[in-house]
């Protein structure tokens, strides 16, 4: 078997091998589908229905009819293509200059970049789409979503606008799906009277079956009423406000909850918003058929977070946490105005993710900018705002970018400053757990509604807690925090939390657990006898089978890590099935 890829994962070879008689593969950046070539030379499309956008993974260029530059200098190309370039013309100006760069022995990038600049000047209009279309690409949406958003809204249309209706389209397109709820056939429940290692883990929707209708042993609620979604309770597709955020009109001003989950204990589920497709009509499902509250961070801060929420909360009396924080990145960044350039129209960053760019990035950047003395011609801006959006850059001198901070990620996601630094927590680290974790002044508006509710004091149960997002989000809210049950695998985040907990004197009591699997019925039994009970279960199981940046494993609720959900479900249904007795 012969591949025009030089470097595959061991997973992709292994499905390859699968199809037997393979004989070359080509990958088409432009459908983003695996097309394999059979002896006969016939092509067909491979996993076309898998998203492989990522905002940080490298791309596998190339192709077995290209021309023999693309092939001889395959990292030229993979450079010039991610930095905006459509790949005609890179491997044009490649051509252009493959005489000087076999006689010099090396690849010479500022000559080509000069030959790209000068092709592309001569012909701005053709890229424009292009560049447009790399970005939003490489901002993670769907290739096809992409296109959509341009030929609707037009090439002239802002990036965030264009974001905003792709994710309101890709929305209204879940939202479709939750039209049609399939039956499902009774065939498992969930036993609250066993220990998880007495059972299977409920890892698969092959082991754990959602049913419509309420058991014997009472343990799944009646449908009485139509869902959520029959009932037009959101609005339709548009910026990503949920039941309402603050200083936004055309807040939705009732729902209706199912009976059974209508009073507490409330609970809260939170993931990413653009998950694939099925994904929030299963979680749905689950989590009582309750319509998600799809929430962008952006109008609670200066980054953007598409974010879903499940969740028995009231929705009226909402209030936001106080002072309100910086909106804009020049208010939350204010030394980097003195070097922002005109050009550069971005108010918002993009959602931050658990890595940063490379120093080869910036520096690049650095010397692609300084061979302009004034603003630098269109097509370059483009091509360098490309990769600003795509790191969350931000101007630190003339002409230099630099990634964000710890600190600042702190700032942005409504965490006090140093509350992952230190106590051998690692750069990478903070990077990481703060890339995973709550918005807090998102997510302590919807918990607002608690205040009133809990005078003096409220039980947590904190499944999935990561740093602390959830216990910060009560505490800034000003709501005694009197027991939580803290369960989070990894130890840096439970040291975290626990250093918290002490700087910030609680007098409550906080239990560390590691494993949310080894949360047994017993276990919550003797928690609930012992405090009077859970008034809010809170968390948001891991993303990593949901995200676009995930292009091997983007396996949804099956996924490894991402059916986790199911614990979080086994443990809600355990604790309210206790709690009601």
């Amino acid at each position: 078997m012969v591949l025009s890829c030089s470097t595959l994962t061991c997973d992709i070879a292994t499905e390859l091998e699968k199809l037997g008689g393979v004989k070359v593969l080509t990958c088409y950046l432009a459908s983003k589908s695996w097309y394999v070539h059979d002896s006969k030379g016939t092509s067909s499309p491979h996993n076309k229905d898998i998203d492989w956008n990522t905002d940080d993974e490298i791309e596998v260029f190339g192709e077995s009819s290209a021309s023999g530059s693309s092939a001889k200098h395959a990292k030229l190309l993979h450079h010039f293509v991610g930095m905006g370039f459509s790949r005609e013309t890179v491997i044009k100006a490649i051509d252009e200059n493959d005489f000087a760069l076999s006689m010099a022995g090396e690849d010479n990038e500022e000559d080509i970049m000069e030959t790209l600049l000068k092709l592309t000047s001569e012909n701005p209009s053709t890229e424009e789409n292009d560049e447009t279309l790399s970005i939003l690409i490489d901002m993670g949406y769907p290739f096809e979503d992409a296109l959509i958003a341009i030929d609707k809204c037009g090439p002239q249309a802002e990036i965030s606008d264009l974001a905003d209706f792709i994710s309101a389209f890709q929305l209204e397109k879940e939202i479709d799906s939750l039209q049609d709820l399939p039956n499902t056939e009774n065939v498992a429940s969930v036993d609250t009277q066993t220990k998880p290692s007495d059972q299977p883990h409920l890892h698969t929707s092959k082991k754990v079956k959602l049913l419509n209708n309420k058991r014997k042993d009472g343990i799944y609620w009646v449908r009485e009423k139509t869902s959520a979604v029959d009932m037009e309770i959101i609005h339709p597709p548009g910026p990503m406000t949920g039941f309402g955020v603050p200083n936004e009109v055309g807040q939705v001003i009732s729902r209706e909850l199912p009976r059974a989950v209508a009073n507490k204990p409330y609970f809260y589920f939170e993931n990413v918003a653009l998950a694939p497709k099925g994904v929030w009509n299963s979680i749905s499902r689950f989590l009582y058929e309750i319509e998600p509250e799809f929430v962008d961070s952006k109008y609670f801060c200066a980054a953007m977070r598409k974010r879903g929420y499940i969740h028995n909360l009231p929705i009226h009396n909402r209030s936001p946490l106080l002072p309100i924080p910086p909106l804009t990145i020049q208010e939350a960044l204010p030394t980097t105005e003195k070097w922002w350039p005109s050009w550069d129209k971005r108010t918002k960053l993009n959602c931050l993710i658990t890595s940063t760019a490379p120093s080869t990035v910036t520096d690049r950047l650095r010397k692609t900018l300084q061979k302009f003395d004034d603003e630098p011609p269109q097509n370059v801006q483009g091509n360098v705002l490309q990769e600003i959006r795509k790191w969350n850059l931000v101007w630190v001198g003339k002409n230099k970018l630099a990634h964000l901070e710890p600190d600042e990620y702190e700032m942005l996601l409504g965490f006090p400053k140093d509350h992952t630094r230190g106590g051998g927590v690692t750069r990478t680290d903070r990077f990481k757990s703060l890339g995973n974790a709550f918005q807090v002044d998102t997510v302590a508006y919807h918990l607002s509604v608690l205040k009133d509710h809990f005078p003096n004091g409220i039980n947590v149960l904190s499944l999935f807690s990561g740093i602390g997002g959830a216990e910060v989000a009560l505490h800034r809210l000003g709501i005694m925090l009197k027991n939580v049950i803290s369960v989070e695998i990894a130890e840096v985040n439970r040291n975290i939390i626990q250093c918290w907990w002490e700087q910030t004197n609680q007098t409550g009591n906080l239990i560390e657990v590691e494993d949310v699997q080894k949360v047994s019925s017993d276990q919550l039994r003797q928690w609930i006898t012992k405090f009077g009970g859970f008034d809010l279960i809170i968390g948001g199981s891991p993303c990593n089978n949901f995200s676009g940046s995930n292009r091997v494993t983007r396996h949804g609720l099956e996924g490894e890590k991402s059916s986790l959900f199911y614990e979080y479900f086994r443990i809600l249904e355990a604790v309210m099935e206790i709690q009601k007795k």
